[in-house]
């Protein structure tokens, strides 16, 4: 007999396990406001957001977060891990006015005998002793059953035992942890199969580790078996490699198990930065579901795919967690990549000019490795002033900068059908730059106009990878004139601009 049902409870774990993330430490003002984005917003079932006598700062967070949660009516929502200390911990989450105890104890025997020195007997007389002090105290209690995956799998007689001695005790949940992250998913359908069977009008709970990387897969596996809350973390917070990832979790159990979990998907994304900004753990840019690129193709086959019909989309839409779809631009970008982020933009180019585009977008992909959206108007800008004045060719530039050096440039310039090589030193690159080429161009009598204005400025966001747009103003017998110059390089940006100007004024 398994305890099937149709809806997975979800307890979040990171205020607790999760902080025990090597250099995370949560203020109270932050531990509140995870905690109440995960109650409010994101509509988890079940919280536990301390371990009790830790410090008086955790008190006061906890103290603080269920006197909201009481005027709330979630109090009972809101759990703290406690040990068997018979009063001592009940005393701290009372005080606090926590409704709910998370009691941890030792679920295998090397624990209990090698850590505690005690019987099974011994412990089982403190852990009642506890809860039933507990519950005098108005608490629910739950009962952590610590490094019951090597338990369950070394002295499995020890596990059955003590759940039989403790299941008329009035616990709300048995939790089982791999604590050390240890199992295989059909280790965990068997193991977990075998307690359901044997304790079927018990409450089990199972909380995976991630230690090989498989913490989903194990939540998964235990739901088949027949478990019915989940315990997570929000960015997979937690010791060494982890607890199970709250978002993998909801995800899976719904999309390939047909469960149904209380969250609202939409507050993911925020939730998952929420705690990033507070943890100062950085989650990886190809993280599932919450991760900055999960849902941007790059290739333009892929583009192509989608525009004919949705050949590359699955279950996993943006839009089903409150994100949108983008297309990158790049070395790998294909006209359907580029179409779609002009209709996002609302912009119109005939196909003559997006096909100049699409070209200078792939060759400045091979200098950086991706352009994004707020590059673009820069690109199509620079694109749209140009006229095919040729005149002037760069062919090769080579710039030294240092610290208290002058800086040094080589210049391969093509004027018209000749070729010349010059060098330049000046107080910068881009000053090193124009003594090389009024070096070139004196030869061709050439009055380099006067410097006016240089502007130099990326796409809003400050990416220090972004395209970098540079405007310079001059001054030519009396009149004004503004190129503009595109490029990863910064220097460049302006030696562009400066190529340009000098291509208009020979056409002149």
């Amino acid at each position: 007999m398994t305890q099937q049902n149709a809806t997975v409870q979800l307890m979040d774990t990171t205020l607790r396990d999760g902080e025990q993330t090597q250099a995370v430490s949560f203020s109270p003002a932050e531990k509140v406001s995870i905690a109440k984005a995960l109650l409010q917003k994101l509509k988890i079932d079940r919280i536990e957001v301390a371990s009790a006598r830790v410090s008086e700062g955790e008190k006061e967070a906890v103290t603080k977060l269920n006197r909201w949660a009481a005027a709330e009516g979630v109090v009972e929502r809101i759990e703290v891990l406690g040990f068997v200390d018979h009063t001592l911990s009940v005393d701290w989450i009372t005080d606090t006015g926590g409704r709910v105890l998370n009691l941890l104890a030792k679920g295998s025997l090397k624990h209990c005998s090698d850590q505690l020195r005690k019987t099974l007997d011994e412990h089982i007389h403190d852990v009642k002793q506890t809860i039933e002090y507990a519950q005098q105290q108005g608490l629910s209690v739950n009962i952590y059953l610590e490094d019951w995956s090597n338990g369950y799998k070394d002295s499995p007689e020890y596990v059955y035992d003590m759940v039989a001695k403790l299941q008329d005790s009035g616990i709300q949940h048995f939790m089982l942890p791999d604590t050390l992250g240890v199992m295989s998913p059909d280790e965990v359908f068997a193991s977990l199969s075998d307690m359901i069977a044997r304790f079927p009008h018990l409450q089990f709970d199972f909380h995976p580790h991630n230690d090989y990387g498989l913490a989903t897969a194990n939540a998964m596996f235990a739901v088949k078996a027949g478990v019915s809350s989940i315990h997570c973390t929000m960015n997979c917070l937690g010791e060494r490699a982890g607890n199970a990832s709250l978002t993998e979790v909801a995800v899976v159990l719904q999309d390939k198990l047909g469960k149904k979990v209380n969250i609202d998907e939409s507050e993911i994304h925020n939730l998952s930065q929420l705690v990033e900004n507070f943890s100062g753990k950085r989650i990886a840019d190809n993280t599932p579901i919450v991760g900055a690129d999960v849902f941007t193709q790059t290739s333009g086959i892929h583009a192509d795919g989608d525009t004919k019909g949705g050949l590359y989309i699955s279950a996993l839409t943006p839009e089903r967690f409150a994100r949108s779809r983008r297309y990158a631009l790049g070395k790998m970008s294909g006209k359907a990549s580029l179409a779609k982020n002009l209709q996002a933009m609302d912009i119109e180019l005939d196909p003559d000019q997006q096909k100049k585009l699409l070209k200078r977008i792939v060759r400045l992909g091979d200098q950086k490795a991706s352009i994004g959206a707020d590059d673009l108007p820069f690109i199509i800008a620079d694109l749209l002033e140009r006229n095919d004045y040729n005149y002037v060719e760069l062919l090769n530039c080579s710039i030294n900068s240092g610290l208290d050096l002058e800086s040094t440039v080589s210049i391969r310039v093509r004027v018209n059908d000749k070729i010349y090589k010059r060098s330049g030193s000046g107080n910068g690159g881009f000053d090193a730059f124009i003594g090389a080429m009024k070096k070139v161009l004196a030869e061709e009598h050439f009055e380099f106009p006067e410097l006016l204005d240089y502007q130099l400025r990326i796409p809003p966001g400050g990416q220090t990878s972004a395209l970098t747009e540079c405007l310079v103003t001059w001054q030519d017998n009396g009149q004004r004139l503004t190129t503009r110059g595109v490029n990863s390089n910064q220097v460049l940006a302006g030696v562009g601009a400066t190529i340009r100007m000098i291509n208009l004024k020979m056409h002149k």
